[in-house]
């Protein structure tokens, strides 16, 4: 009995071994690319919703000639408004006005509480003139970013995104 060589080649363990290590860094490079897509997607937000914020101020300020106050932790002290306290996530509601329905939370609270926004009121002799507001920002590279001023935010990120009332 003679066997017949046939001339039928498969691939070797190592071209394999090479196939799978290149789609590992090509899947590897796409994810990390994903998720760098999705921190700007919530960087864009995060501007977005301060602007949002910042325009209802103006409002604000339109009716009553100042700005609110701030508690001190980063809120708008409404102290002297319906429901008394404005948190993000809650109304901003003067006595007779709604000025937003819901004031916005950052896009990553619900997984990290550390990360909110923050209200700092400029009450020079007394009255609002004007008011800053942060927000964390997950990128690094970003343009608008500057230094988280001390006291202001407890996110785990150095960057953050200033809107003034100018």
């Amino acid at each position: 009995m003679k066997l017949e060589q046939t001339n039928k080649q498969g691939f070797t363990l190592l071209e394999l071994l090479v196939a799978i290590f290149i789609m590992g860094v090509l899947t590897a490079m796409l994810l990390a690319n994903f998720q760098d897509v999705r921190s700007r997607g919530r960087d864009t937000k995060r501007k977005t919703q301060l602007i949002q914020v910042k325009n209802a101020l103006r409002i604000y300020y339109n009716d009553n000639q100042q700005y609110p106050a701030d508690d001190g932790v980063g809120n708008l002290d409404c102290s002297g408004w319906v429901g008394g306290s404005c948190t993000w996530g809650g109304p901003l509601i003067d006595r007779a006005t709604t000025y937003m329905t819901q004031l916005p939370e950052d896009p990553f609270s619900g997984v990290d509480p550390s990360w909110v926004y923050f209200y700092e009121s400029d009450d020079t002799n007394g009255i609002g003139e004007g008011f800053n507001l942060y927000a964390c920002l997950e990128n690094d590279s970003d343009t608008e970013a500057i230094p988280c001023p001390a006291g202001t935010l407890t996110c785990s990120v150095t960057n953050c995104y200033k809107v003034t009332a100018e």
